[in-house]
């Protein structure tokens, strides 16, 4: 079992190294939200661990990028020693399978683990989005309105289940480069650009279909629900 643990305290990291080495799961250290969401689209893990503080910058851009995961149905536990209610709803409404306070014994992460490593061994990944008389399929990435198929590039599909999946929330485009494309900078900008229009054209959004995707200066793009 291959761990990817996105932990910025390094003590922390290590014991949590020797605890997953005892129990034979290997630990990958990554050390920010860019490599965390590049690697993920290119290695196979079977749980991503995250930590998460106060202070972290990367903090939104952590749930932007586990509301925004289309091809991935890794499991994703967070840590964090913030008694924070909100805080813990947010992550496990972002997709997170467990949030556990520290500090937490290492015998008991580890059981937490492996419990989240056998439930979701046994869960389907099909997924699907019903929103605004839209479908959209994440096992055949197909979207459909009103029962016709509308036909989406995979990467188009994979922008339209980011918006679909967050409604009301800006998305910036660094999240939907490096989510997407992996990419970031003026090409993976235009490329963004191109995409947007695309699939503003073929949703045919507007206010017949109660959909648009808004701009915003400096936070990027919005899917709002029109009245």
């Amino acid at each position: 079992m291959n761990i990817a643990c996105y932990i910025s305290d390094s003590k922390v990291s290590e014991q949590i190294h020797i605890a997953l080495k005892s129990a034979g799961l290997d630990c990958e250290r990554l050390r920010s939200e860019i490599p965390l969401s590049r690697l993920i689209s290119r290695r196979n893990y079977d749980l991503i661990l995250v930590e998460l503080e106060s202070n972290d910058p990367d903090r939104e851009g952590i749930f932007s990028w586990m509301s925004c995961r289309i091809e991935d149905s890794t499991p994703v536990m967070m840590l964090s020693s913030l008694r924070n209610p909100s805080l813990t709803a947010t992550a496990l409404n972002a997709g997170a399978e467990d949030v556990v306070a520290t500090p937490v014994e290492t015998v008991e992460l580890v059981a937490r683990i492996q419990a989240i490593l056998r439930r979701t061994a046994r869960q389907s990944i099909r997924r699907t989005i019903e929103l605004a008389e839209f479908i959209l399929d994440r096992e055949r990435q197909t979207l459909a309105y009103q029962n016709e198929q509308i036909e989406l590039t995979p990467r188009e599909f994979a922008m339209a289940w980011m918006f679909f999946s967050t409604p009301g929330k800006f998305i910036s485009r660094e999240t939907i480069g490096s989510s997407i494309w992996g990419l970031n900078g003026e090409i993976a900008n235009r490329t963004i650009e191109q995409h947007i229009y695309k699939l503003r054209k073929k949703l045919l959004m507007g206010p017949e279909r109660k959909v648009t995707l808004r701009t915003a200066y400096n936070q990027g793009y919005r899917l709002e629900i029109l009245p």
